[in-house]
């Protein structure tokens, strides 16, 4: 089974830089498509940056150019690398893995890490 940690969250100020880090410990996932998730109190969780299986890097508009999504299959790890960070990216920070078969998917969850950013 997939099991995934997230670690690296702290409390920061504003200009600072963070790499999260998503650990799959229950095997390898490079065929997984994963992403990093974000909710903030009182808010919805909101999608901030995804890798999925073929490559590809997908960012929300809020995060574009200042956030990096990258994978290191031999570490069987995920890291969003966070630059310039602003107050409105605070938030506990979620891991996600999808894998989609033909007739049936599989999805995981990270327990989550907190994100905090003063102005």
């Amino acid at each position: 089974q997939v099991q995934l940690v997230e670690s690296g969250g702290g409390l920061l100020q504003a200009g600072d830089s963070l790499t999260l880090t998503c650990a799959n410990s229950g095997g390898v996932f490079e065929l997984y498509d994963v992403a990093w998730h974000r909710q903030a109190p009182g808010m919805e969780r909101v999608l901030v940056a995804e890798i999925p299986a073929d490559g590809r890097r997908i960012y929300a508009d809020s995060v574009k150019g200042r956030f990096i999504i990258s994978r290191d299959n031999a570490k069987n790890t995920v890291t969003l690398q966070m630059n310039n960070l602003k107050p409105e990216d605070s938030g506990v920070y979620y891991c996600h893995a999808h894998r989609q078969g033909i007739t049936r998917g599989w999805e995981y969850w990270g327990q989550g890490t907190q994100v905090t950013v003063s102005p």
